[in-house]
């Protein structure tokens, strides 16, 4: 089984979960996508309204966001891939409970194995805090860490949400600035593997 068959069996596996809060049909559930060859894994919160009616992640005007964001930073969205720590949309976009990330974090765990990026990008502090527990946003975003997932170091770089930076205009210039730094720790990650990310010259969004 390849790796789209095994995020395939991924997705397939949380519309038959009668356990999962939230769900009350299999077309509730909003799987991760993109490249499942990506070294970069984006993981969010949970799903809005857009990202319900298209069961995508990112769609809606964060999603937007997010893609001037990786511009910055010279990522292509269809080289990486993108995921929420909560596979559907809480009720009224209010924030993921505590049993509610944890019942779905099998299932992120699970694409993790499967993908094996050398990357992961956080965005927002629930998945921040899966990675690097007992810190704040705010004195953390931005910055890199090797932390030990799935017995392999992984590079974690906890970034803003996209849709704080929206409600926020400090926080939205903090972010590009983070984005724009974020280039250079792709560059010495990922090259010290032997690939290279070639300059481009970048535009402020």
């Amino acid at each position: 089984m390849d790796k789209k068959q095994e995020l395939l069996q991924i997705k397939l596996d949380m519309e038959a979960d009668k356990y999962l809060p939230l769900i009350s049909k299999p077309q509730d559930i909003i799987p991760g996508d993109g490249n499942s060859d990506a070294e970069i894994v984006f993981i969010g919160e949970a799903g809005g309204y857009n990202e319900s009616v298209q069961r995508k992640p990112f769609v809606g005007q964060a999603g937007k966001l997010l893609d001037k964001l990786l511009e910055l930073s010279d990522i292509k969205r269809e080289d990486v891939y993108i995921t929420n720590m909560v596979k559907t949309r809480p009720p009224n976009n209010r924030d993921p409970l505590p049993d509610e990330l944890k019942s779905y974090e099998n299932y992120l765990d699970r694409e993790l194995k499967v993908i094996k990026p050398k990357v992961i990008i956080t965005l927002g502090r629930f998945s921040m805090a899966k990675f690097l527990p007992n810190v704040f946003i705010s004195g953390v975003h931005g910055k890199k860490y090797e932390v030990l997932f799935d017995n392999r170091k992984i590079i974690v770089v906890p970034m803003y949400h996209p849709a704080a930076s929206l409600r926020n205009g400090s926080i939205l210039e903090q972010e590009k600035k983070d984005f724009i730094n974020l280039k250079t720790i792709l560059t010495e990650t990922l090259s010290q593997e032997g690939d290279k990310i070639d300059p481009v010259q970048l535009e402020l969004i």
